[in-house]
């Protein structure tokens, strides 16, 4: 137990001296320098200069060893893969993006190979080798079902369906691959990163092309018995058409029915064109518009409703390219909007994360499981 306060305490705050260990940790300075020696001698921490300046001798200053383990990232999307290799500290080592379409479709395995070009394009520009990889993360539109292993509400990425997907990319890769929602990722990224942090309850709502939503109660992702929680694109609501027919309708992020068709980016763009904004081919050029901007944002507070009524949650956090591209002024008339339509009234934020918010839940999901393997010294 004083080994991994140690080393996450470096994690979080270090470079620290050995009295700055023990004042952190509580342990006596003799404890805090057997306990760094251990961990030193085991690769986990080395030390990183010396503090000067001040009377008596230096001080050593320790520090994660970033060589102690390393990790992948994946964010999946139709368009391609990009992927991000980082060392145990975080630190970002090589990163690459592999289009799908730069991948033969005649290819039996063109899924794997996309995935695996993207991996080994990272690894090569962060001079990391496969098998120094602790683990990896891929977020993908959709979910894993827990009961067949088979990827569901995700028909828009051909090749990503077979039975036994986790298990053929861990055997292509040579390495544990963990495959988590897209949006439940973003959800972590704003847990550690952004706007919901020290927040234990909480949605958040993803718009793009897709819609989907995140549920964080007690601090613990809620993913549903098949993997479908927060499948909000699905849900019905007043002047959408109805998605019948599950996944087959929503092959295509504009096609189907229910919430994504009033608030998804394709017919954000499509309401502008109906306002008489023909040059509107954005979601940006769209929302600049009040009457459009407004709209959306009527269309936004009722599908939240629904959702509050149900999770109550503390917070919501509107991420996506619409929330990203109405900024402020949408947030606010969302807010104003949602007035009277639930009970539970929670506080309603902007994402915070800078880039790309699938890939940084990712690589902070990948990062926590390569730690608590790593740094259990308990054996």
């Amino acid at each position: 137990m004083n080994d991994r306060a140690a080393l996450d305490l470096l994690v979080s705050r270090g470079p620290l001296t050995r009295t700055r260990v023990g004042e952190l940790t509580g342990l006596s300075k003799p404890t805090a320098s057997q306990l760094l020696a251990r961990l030193e001698a085991a690769g986990l921490v080395r030390t990183t200069g010396s503090v000067t300046g001040r009377p008596g001798p230096s001080a050593r200053l320790y520090e994660i060893n970033p060589e102690a383990a390393q990790v992948a990232a994946l964010a999946v999307d139709q368009g391609g893969v990009t992927a991000a290799v980082a060392d145990i500290t975080g630190q970002v080592l090589g990163e690459e993006r592999v289009d799908t379409g730069a991948v033969a479709e005649d290819l039996p395995d063109r899924m794997a190979e996309a995935v695996a070009r993207a991996v080994d394009g990272a690894l090569a520009k962060g001079r990391v080798r496969r098998e120094q990889l602790h683990g990896m993360v891929i977020g993908t539109p959709g979910a894993l079902d827990p009961q067949t292993g088979r990827l569901r509400y995700a028909p828009h990425l051909p090749g990503w369906h077979a039975r036994a997907l986790q298990q053929e990319l861990a055997q292509v890769l040579g390495t544990p691959v963990t495959i988590e929602n897209d949006v439940n990722l973003a959800a972590v990224a704003e847990r550690y990163d952004g706007a919901a942090q020290g927040v234990d309850d909480f949605v958040l709502v993803w718009v793009d092309e897709g819609v989907g939503a995140a549920i964080v109660l007690g601090g613990q992702l809620r993913r549903g018995a098949t993997g479908g929680a927060g499948e909000i694109g699905y849900m019905p609501l007043p002047g959408a058409p109805l998605a019948r027919g599950g996944d087959r309708s929503a092959a295509r992020p504009d096609a189907g029915g229910g919430f994504q068709r009033l608030v998804g980016s394709p017919s954000v763009i499509e309401l502008a064109r109906q306002y008489g904004a023909t040059e509107a081919h954005t979601v940006e050029a769209a929302l600049a518009r009040d009457d459009v901007r407004e709209e959306v944002a009527r269309r936004l507070a009722t599908g939240l409703a629904a959702v509050v009524a149900v999770v109550d949650p503390r917070l919501v956090v509107l991420s996506g390219k619409v929330p990203q591209a109405g900024g402020e002024a949408l947030r606010a008339l969302v807010e104003a909007e949602f007035t009277g339509l639930a009970l539970p009234r929670p506080e309603l934020r902007l994402s915070e994360i800078v880039g790309d918010p699938v890939l940084t839940g990712a690589l902070r999901t990948a990062l926590a499981d390569a730690r608590h393997a790593v740094f259990d010294t308990s054996g």
